[in-house]
Formats: structure tokens, sequence, C-alpha cells
């Protein structure tokens, strides 16, 4: 991972909580951060190409755009580990992939543009993989605002 400027500390404090939504939002962005559009870009592909970013991009509700959200987790054998998550990941429908520290050691987010392919996608996983594959589908929704500052 690189080492943070002011600059990029700045960046990541600043666009956790919203992105302009104009014509060209790096420049818009970038101005208020006192920088221009093409070091903004720059700053943030290097921070997520460097990891220090995990990505950059919006957070789209699925569900309200007609789709699905599910969070489903694996024991997965610790030996395979990296290679069930190369294809866990593999699959576009998979949000984000990590490690726990429980029996179901491996949580990932399906989500889907129909609510239908939720089931579908798991299945494909378990025939890849040979693995259960559990759905644990949400009950109720909370919002817990989550920012990093540093």
């Amino acid at each position: 991972m690189i080492a943070l400027d002011a600059i990029d500390r700045l960046i990541v404090n600043s666009l956790q909580g919203g992105f302009p939504l104009v014509e060209r939002p790096f420049a818009d962005a970038g101005a208020r951060l006192g920088i221009s559009e093409d070091e903004l870009i720059v700053r943030v592909a290097r921070l997520v190409h460097s990891g220090a970013a995990s990505r950059f991009g919006p957070l789209w509700n699925a569900e309200r755009l007609g789709g699905a959200v599910c969070l489903c987790a694996i024991a997965v054998p610790a030996d395979r580990f990296e290679a069930v998550a190369a294809q866990v990941n593999a699959h576009a429908e998979v949000a984000h992939n990590y490690a726990r520290d429980h029996r179901l050691n491996m949580w990932f987010v399906i989500s889907t543009e129909h609510p239908e392919r939720i089931a579908a996608v798991a299945r494909q996983i378990e025939a890849e993989t040979g693995l259960e594959v559990r759905l644990m589908p949400k009950e109720e929704e909370y919002f817990i605002g989550f920012e990093v500052r540093l």
C-alpha cells in the first residue's frame, strides 16, 4: 500500500459521502478540494490501484431498482480458501467477499438484477466449488452510516 499524503487523505475523507452528479464531476469535486480534475482522476486511480481504497464508484440500491441482494456464507476448507474465493469472485453478481473467523468462514454478497437469479448464482457456485452456499436474505434493513476518516 502507498503512503497517503494530506491531499490523498482529503480526497478519502471528502468523497465518501457523495460525489457531484454533474457533467464533469471530477472537475467539480477537484475544485472543491483545491486540485485539478486531472490530478483528482490520477489520485483516485492510484488509491484504488494500490489497494489504499478498495473501490471507487456508486453504491446502487438493487432492491429499489427491482433486483435483489443476499448475504451468503460457505464453510471452506483452509487449504482451498484462495481457490474458492477466486471461483466465487469470478461471478459478476458477487459484490464482495471476505474471510470470517467462524465455521462459515467465507462471506459474500450476491446482487442481481432479478430476484430469482440469487438462487441460480448460489447453485452455480455450489456446482463449481462442491460446497454448500448458505443464503441469508435480509429480513429487515437498518442504515448505519459508516465512513473511514484518515
